[in-house]
């Protein structure tokens, strides 16, 4: 059941991680006039957002998990 959810908490932090990208990216292009500044924060933005995703994912099939074997 673990492994599901693993699959899951990639798909979405994939997801949330490229949202993160292009939402960042835009955004600090307005404010810096070269390109290496929004892609290295855009890339941080992408990273955090993909760990979080990911992490919570896994966190509620351990406790999914742990709640449907103690029944």
């Amino acid at each position: 059941m673990n492994g599901s959810f693993l699959i899951i908490g990639s798909a979405a932090g994939v997801f949330a991680g490229l949202m993160a990208f292009i939402i960042t990216y835009g955004e600090y292009m307005r404010h810096y006039s070269g390109k290496s500044m929004p892609l290295r924060f855009a890339c941080e933005a992408a990273g955090f957002a993909f760990f979080v995703f990911f992490a919570l994912s896994v966190l509620v099939g351990f406790i999914l998990t742990r709640a449907y074997m103690s029944q």
